[in-house]
């Protein structure tokens, strides 16, 4: 074998190693995002049964909505400044589009410890569900929300609201209401868990 040859050989085992790495990860990538989107759809339901045993009408709320979505939230308090970090899916009961969510929070409040809770919004109009799943709404406080919002302002037992056509309902992990503003929080669609949902489709 010549040296040309011996480099052509050398060259090919290369690239055919390089496809197999590239085979093997590309595996555990989908593998680790399969597991992810089961975790999260398992967090989604355990969220909603935790929340219609505190308020049961919330499950006609919820059937009957435009969309909804499902946040759970583990939040490191320090001090007053807090960090909160959370996983969910939003769900549009009129299209059946489903997209797997993260959400950010920055907050200023008191304590020290762990929080872990539920965030569970009901999503009246189509406009709010686009503002929504595009990242772009803007959560206000129940009050600045209630005293802007002209168009949708009906109450829903048990919920707060939280921006134009959304309101939301807080529940500790221990079945808890809570009635903490979610001003400042930021949610987003998981770009890495909703491009393979599209991919596998």
């Amino acid at each position: 074998m010549n040296k040309f040859m011996k480099k052509m050989a050398t060259c090919m085992m290369t690239a055919l190693v390089l496809c197999l790495m590239t085979g093997a990860v590309l595996a555990a990538d989908a593998d680790k995002v399969v597991k992810e989107r089961a975790e999260i759809d398992e967090l989604s339901a355990k969220a909603l049964e935790n929340l219609y045993e505190k308020v049961p009408s919330a499950e006609r709320v919820i059937e009957n909505c435009y969309a909804y979505a499902t946040l759970s939230n583990t939040g490191i308090k320090l001090g007053i400044l807090g960090d909160a970090h959370g996983r969910g899916l939003a769900v549009n009961n009129e299209t059946g589009e489903c997209l797997y969510m993260r959400m950010k929070e920055m907050g200023v409040g008191l304590g020290l410890g762990v929080k872990e809770y539920d965030l569970i919004f009901v999503i009246g109009t189509e406009t709010a569900w686009n503002s929504f799943i595009s990242g772009d709404i803007k959560f206000a406080s129940s009050a600045e929300a209630a005293a802007r919002d002209g168009v949708t302002g009906d109450s829903i037992e048990g919920a707060s609201i939280a921006a134009n056509g959304v309101w939301v309902y807080q529940v500790t992990k221990k079945g808890l209401t809570l009635d903490a503003s979610i001003k400042g929080t930021k949610i987003y669609p998981d770009k890495k868990l909703n491009k393979y949902e599209e991919q596998e489709e």
